[in-house]
């Protein structure tokens, strides 16, 4: 038997979050409501979720700050926040604090399905290809236990941070790696010594990389990297 998804649904009021608790149960999803953003910090702790949907304006503990602790204990579970709010700051601030989407009040509940769907398999291919350690990049490969990157009968030997670095820009080939992940993850801290740090070592792949025109590594301003690779899409 098929293990169910199981869904963290934080939600404020009583009555959407009935309904929107029951519509995802009669699609096959295994859900716990959540009242209040302290109450469901204590059940994530307890439990093992496979995705959270959190609505931003809520007692005790808003959405943001709450998907900010999830984020402490887990850096891959997907959240999906809901709010009524339209602003963009309140986007940003849900993507900053680590949000995989957001979805504004009133919502078309066939559109949250197939966001959920889609956000659970990118999930799943990422769990998949973290145990990755052989990638082909453009012309290049790379071995990340080794750190070495080789090119015809050449090689290069990378330090442990530029291994580490190259190894998430290949998990997220092509697709946005988010600064602060990478700083997180490698630094272990987003500060902004850290971040001048991470364009030093950005500059270096770009330079190990430089013989095959099909790669880039491109700089989103203020969101992250993007590792074009146009041999491999």
């Amino acid at each position: 038997m098929k293990k169910k998804i199981k869904i963290l649904l934080v939600e404020d009021d009583p009555n959407f979050g009935s309904v929107l608790k029951n519509y995802l149960e009669l699609n096959d999803y295994d859900v716990k409501l959540c009242s209040d953003g302290a109450s469901s910090y204590e059940n994530f702790v307890s439990g093992k979720f496979d995705i959270c949907i959190l609505d931003v304006m809520m007692p005790r503990k808003d959405g943001f700050t709450l998907a900010r602790e999830i984020r402490e204990k887990d850096e891959q579970v997907p959240i999906i926040f809901l709010t009524a709010k339209t602003m963009k700051e309140d986007m940003l601030s849900g993507f900053q604090v680590g949000a995989d989407d957001y979805i504004t009040k009133p919502f078309d509940s066939e559109v949250l399905l197939y966001k959920l769907k889609a956000i659970l398999k990118r999930s799943a291919d990422k769990t998949l290809e973290s145990s990755q350690k052989e990638f082909k990049i453009g012309k290049y490969n790379f071995h990340y236990d080794h750190r070495t990157i080789s090119l015809n009968n050449s090689s290069e030997k990378l330090s442990p941070k530029e291994a580490d670095l190259l190894r998430l820009l290949c998990l997220y080939k092509n697709e946005l790696l988010p600064r602060q992940k990478a700083l997180k993850e490698i630094w272990g801290d987003d500060n902004y010594f850290n971040a001048r740090s991470m364009d030093v070592f950005i500059t270096k792949l770009r330079k190990y990389l430089k013989d095959d025109p099909s790669l880039d590594i491109i700089n989103i301003h203020g969101k992250g990297f993007r590792m074009i690779d146009n041999a491999n899409n």
